[in-house]
């Protein structure tokens, strides 16, 4: 690698440790502005008492109106990893020392419910409606999101594993999730065994605004190139046998993904007990 690659593969992330610097800097600022997948892992385990620390981070996370409706399932089990590992088609999942799928959990409260005389399978249970499960959805984010910038504070190493969802049915029925229940997100953590570089962020005049959403598309875009150019650049030096798209190129290519008709989830929503007609 050149001197110019060089410096070109680490100014994203000078440029970042240095708006970090020159604002209110401290460890949970630098751990936020630094965060970046990890996907390959030292092959050592997780301490328990840092186990335990992770699980009451992501309990301490909000949580819409205390429902307490996410729950989250620690993978041990070597079998069982290597099943979500072909599921996702990820051969790091099978080798991460801790794995956790997070999922929502009305079944839980389904429980509560029937124990205070509630029919948690009539008409008027509402826990199964679409509004909660977003509810529900969020919650298990959020929580898996705080449990993740706790192992990075500690120096872990993580990613967040949107790909177990390529065969939601065959997860289902991995994890054995009963009804009212739904896998949102994984989440791999592990001490580092690699150290990636940052990958870009747009301007964020495209994605914070004033009072409303701006009425004219030119300023969304109007910063594109640059980000294009930025993020064109971060791949081309990540991956230089492997030419990927410019950002705006590959929203292009997505858009029009017929591969994604066959991630519709209504029905396996339906399946596990949630309805969105009210």
């Amino acid at each position: 690698m050149t001197s110019t690659q060089s410096n070109a593969q680490n100014s994203e992330q000078n440029n970042t440790q240095n708006n970090a610097q020159n604002a209110y800097a401290n460890q949970t600022i630098q751990t936020l502005l630094n965060r970046r997948s990890i996907r390959a892992f030292k092959n050592e385990p997780i301490s328990e008492d840092i186990v335990k620390t992770l699980e009451t981070a992501a309990q301490r996370a909000a949580c819409s109106q205390f429902l307490n409706d996410w729950s989250a399932i620690k993978i041990t089990s070597k079998d069982l990893k290597q099943k979500l590992s072909q599921l996702g088609n990820q051969t790091y999942i099978a080798t991460a020392p801790l794995l956790y799928v997070f999922i929502t959990d009305q079944h839980r409260n389904a429980a509560i419910a029937r124990k205070n005389g509630i029919d948690a399978d009539g008409n008027d249970f509402t826990l199964k409606t679409g509004y909660r499960f977003s509810q529900s959805q969020n919650d298990a984010v959020l929580a898996l999101h705080a449990m993740e910038t706790a192992a990075e504070s500690l120096g872990l190493g993580c990613v967040i594993l949107g790909s177990i969802l390529n065969n939601i049915p065959d997860l289902i029925e991995l994890l054995k999730l009963p009804k009212y229940t739904y896998p949102v997100l994984g989440l791999a953590i592990g001490k580092p065994d690699q150290g990636p570089e940052l990958k870009p962020r747009m301007d964020s005049s495209m994605q914070f605004f004033e009072n409303e959403y701006p009425s004219s598309d030119d300023v969304l875009i109007e910063k594109l190139a640059d980000f294009d150019e930025r993020v064109h650049k971060y791949y081309d030096l990540r991956n230089a046998d492997r030419p990927v798209d410019a950002f705006s190129a590959q929203i292009a290519k997505l858009a029009v993904d017929s591969g994604a008709k066959n991630h519709s989830c209504e029905s396996q929503l339906n399946a596990q007990g949630f309805t969105f007609k009210y």
